[in-house]
């Protein structure tokens, strides 16, 4: 979202921003700090990721964090100035970041304005019939908790359909229930659809899919240029003969919280290397290998694009993963939950990365993935592959960002790009209707068919009779 606000400033539009992320206000860009009561977590325990790892946990956080936080923002004193006051001639579209569910737009709804969404992980597969009109096939498109990039076989196409499925229903009854028993402002209107939406996608790192022409992709808007890195992690990466290693769980999971025993399997077998090792450690390592470095932040975006990293152990975090294949350095992934998983497994495809289970791992098979990774010339020739196709692009994400927002603009909420199947019911989207005419139609016909039928066997039995009564 901050790559995104940086380029609509940048071409000199004005933003004022209700954020928990505090980046400072500067020329053209007004931040309103809700830090204090929004919903936001920054490094979770072991324990609790586990736990985040089933559907109905997952769908009941969504809905139940969206709306928390979709009432501090309509509650902040600003916010509810700009929309008391009816503020929409001082604005032009409202952007607002989504997840799941499009409590988001009520400001947009309430000005009349456009809203353009930005979704931060790759899709939203359990809300884009509300959002985009259309439902994913689950037979070619994996669902956004599913652990596979693609539904290959006949039992991931089974478990991916009635996953998408389960999870769609989970959303909408947990909302549903939410609506009933704390009532929102949000809930008593009919929410304007987004005219737009950006999402952190690029067919690199996503599988290709159908896309309605109002979703454009920004897949590494965050991306920066490089900065210098600091002079002791420079010497560290740069005196190292066999290479770097760097390791991370990102803002994600505090390395402290792992089980003692994950953290020995780590240690020991990171000493074990030649390489050396970058490691965000939040405290102090107790044993550390002579080899690593802890830090309890690194400058990533830098680190690696250095040519002397050879490797990134990474949670599968989507921003991390387009840092990787930016800078084209082979993965070694340990997901834990949400996009995690189909992140690193499609990287497993693009032949750049292994996916392991951290809780599972031992000191053998976490040494024979690293070495198979940093010894096979196959895992860095694959990544290099993908960083020239990922950049290969006809205009940059933060292009793309101000080109299509200026269209939605000029073109007063741009709705000819909205799917018409915005306008159908769920059923007569499925085609439902046209199934339930088409199978009352045969019935009909078997019934005529039937009474005809009946009335042919009758008729020439009754002439058989009469033959044989005469002949009698």
């Amino acid at each position: 979202m901050r790559g995104v606000l940086r380029a609509l400033t940048d071409r000199g539009h004005t933003v004022i921003a209700f954020t928990p992320f505090v980046d400072g206000d500067r020329d053209g860009y007004t931040e309103v700090d809700v830090s204090g009561e929004l919903e936001v977590r920054i490094g979770l325990n072991a324990s609790l990721i586990t736990k985040c790892q089933s559907t109905r946990t997952m769908m009941a956080h969504i809905a139940n964090s969206s709306r928390i936080n979709c009432g501090v923002i309509f509650n902040h004193p600003r916010m509810r100035e700009i929309l008391d006051g009816h503020q929409s001639r001082l604005f032009d579209v409202v952007v607002a970041e989504v997840l799941e569910t499009d409590c988001v737009s009520y400001a947009a709804t309430v000005l009349r304005l456009p809203a353009i969404y930005v979704v931060p992980p790759p899709i939203v597969t359990y809300s884009e019939r509300s959002f985009f009109g259309h439902f994913p096939n689950p037979a070619v498109v994996s669902n956004l908790l599913s652990r596979r990039a693609v539904p290959k076989t006949f039992a991931d196409r089974f478990v991916n359909a009635m996953q998408t499925v389960y999870g769609s229903w989970l959303l909408w009854s947990d909302e549903r229930r939410l609506r009933q028993s704390d009532p929102r402002p949000f809930d008593a209107v009919d929410l304007v659809r987004p005219s737009l939406t950006f999402t952190n996608t690029h067919f690199i790192t996503e599988p290709s899919r159908p896309l309605t022409p109002d979703i454009v992709q920004i897949g590494g808007i965050h991306l920066t240029p490089p900065t210098p890195i600091p002079k002791d992690i420079l010497e560290f990466i740069e005196n190292a003969s066999h290479g770097v290693i760097y390791f991370t769980f990102g803002s994600v999971v505090s390395m402290e919280s792992l089980p003692e025993n994950v953290q020995n399997t780590l240690r020991e077998t990171l000493a074990r290397l030649p390489q050396k090792v970058l490691w965000k450690y939040e405290g102090e390592m107790v044993g550390k290998p002579k080899n690593v470095m802890t830090r309890k932040w690194f400058p990533q975006r830098d680190i690696l694009l250095h040519p002397n990293v050879k490797l990134f152990i990474s949670h599968g975090g989507i921003s991390g993963v387009y840092e990787a294949v930016d800078a084209g350095v082979p993965i070694l992934g340990f997901p834990f939950f949400y996009d995690q998983p189909r992140n690193i497994d499609n990287l497993v495809d693009a032949g750049m990365a292994i996916s392991m289970d951290l809780l599972s791992v031992t000191e053998e098979t976490f040494l024979n993935a690293v070495l198979e990774i940093v010894n096979n010339d196959r895992y860095q020739k694959n990544a290099k592959t993908a960083s020239e196709r990922f950049r290969d692009r006809p205009m940059s994400p933060a292009e793309s960002v101000v080109y299509w927002t200026e269209y939605v603009i000029r073109h007063k909420g741009a709705l000819h790009l909205k799917s018409q199947a915005l306008n159908l019911t769920w059923y007569q989207y499925f085609l439902a209707d046209v199934i339930c005419t088409l199978l009352f139609i045969a019935l009909i016909v078997l019934i005529v068919n039937y009474y005809c039928l009946k009335l042919c066997i009758n008729t020439i039995l009754k002439y058989c009779h009469s033959v044989k009564a005469k002949r009698e």
